[in-house]
């Protein structure tokens, strides 16, 4: 039985169109992830589920009840924001506590509560500072304090670590997967951030344009995606898209032409529906670029080349003009103007319409 459920969740605001039919459940004890780019709804979906915005339509279930015309402090919910939130004025300990103390919890309990959660999130030595003495990260650690002494059934974060640098983001983004072990609460989660959304799901909503395009563990998503706008989100470098054409099916391969590669490729798939001379999108990740291969299938010429240490990532355009990006291990000699010959490890194919083949 599903935890959290989403049914034909629809969301206006006036003549636009924020989430347009949205269906979805999740297990209880679920990590889940909505990714998308700005303006997709995944906010607004997160704030639907909180109460704090009335739905155009449809329902949300939590722990099997319908909680569409509940209150949002009734729903069991808990909410980190992206700007924290925390009150300027009060202590670490007195914005731990505040929710707590406005539903008459005992003191006692408060204490325990607070300080088993502070020993936790390890900022049980920040609890008499305000907010001002605080780094971005013990600020973003109260924040998510605040939001569990109350024992929620259900967590919701809206770009908790936006705000946080680099390193911050790497080492709060460790103590969230820790959290969510520990706790084994149900958890939906924002965010734009590709290694965010790979790391800490066990499933991801791909959302574009209020609409789901694809749920599915990062696994799936990665090897597995179901369009061409998934295949070109999920996945950093994005994935190499190329027009081509069919030339001939057989049994088990699809054989295209393009002005891209060299004469005629054969991909191993079997496919139902296509034809010779349909218009089809060939996309190649750029870490499935291999360099000097023995069965070449396309010819680029390397415009910049970045060291990244263990890897090296080449910015190319192949003799028809398109751009490439390829991604290998170690330090080729790539120099620019450098021609190269590559073979692909793997290669995906889109009908007309996006969808995978």
């Amino acid at each position: 039985m599903s935890f959290l459920a989403l049914k034909d969740v629809v969301k206006t605001f006036g003549a636009h169109s924020a989430v347009r039919g949205v269906s979805f459940e999740a297990k209880a004890g679920e990590f889940i992830v909505f990714v998308g780019p700005s303006g997709c709804g995944k906010s607004t979906l997160l704030r639907v589920i909180a109460g704090l915005e009335e739905l155009s339509s449809g329902n949300v279930f939590i722990d099997g009840q319908d909680v569409t015309h509940v209150a949002p402090a009734e729903r069991h919910v808990s909410m980190v924001f992206q700007s924290y939130a925390l009150y300027p004025h009060m202590t670490v300990f007195q914005n731990m506590s505040f929710g707590l103390e406005m539903v008459s919890t005992p003191k006692a309990a408060i204490e325990r509560q607070v300080h088993e959660t502070a020993r936790i999130l390890q900022i049980d030595n920040l609890l008499e500072r305000k907010p001002k003495q605080l780094s971005g990260g013990q600020r973003q650690r109260v924040a998510i304090g605040r939001a569990i002494v109350r024992s929620p059934k259900l967590f919701l974060f809206d770009e908790p670590l936006s705000n946080l640098d680099a390193d911050l983001r790497t080492q709060m983004r460790v103590e969230i997967a820790k959290l969510h072990r520990a706790l084994g609460v149900t958890m939906v989660y924002v965010t734009h951030d590709q290694i965010e959304a790979m790391t800490l799901a066990d499933r991801i909503v791909v959302l574009n344009d209020g609409l789901v395009e694809q749920v599915g563990s990062p696994s799936q998503l990665y090897d597995s995606p179901a369009n061409t706008f998934v295949a070109g989100f999920i996945g950093s470098p994005k994935m190499n898209f190329f027009k081509a054409e069919v030339a001939s099916i057989g049994d088990d391969d699809v054989i295209f032409t393009s002005p891209s590669f060299n004469g005629r490729t054969s991909v191993a798939k079997k496919t139902k529906g296509l034809g010779r001379g349909d218009q089809i999108t060939v996309g190649i990740r750029p870490s499935s670029f291999v360099l000097d291969s023995a069965q070449p299938i396309i010819a680029v010429t390397a415009d910049v080349t970045e060291n990244l240490g263990g890897e090296t990532q080449i910015y190319a355009k192949t003799n028809a003009g398109d751009s490439v990006v390829c991604l290998v291990q170690g330090r080729p000699d790539v120099k620019v103007g450098s021609k190269l010959r590559l073979g692909a490890a793997k290669i995906y194919l889109f009908d007309q319409a996006g969808k995978s083949l």
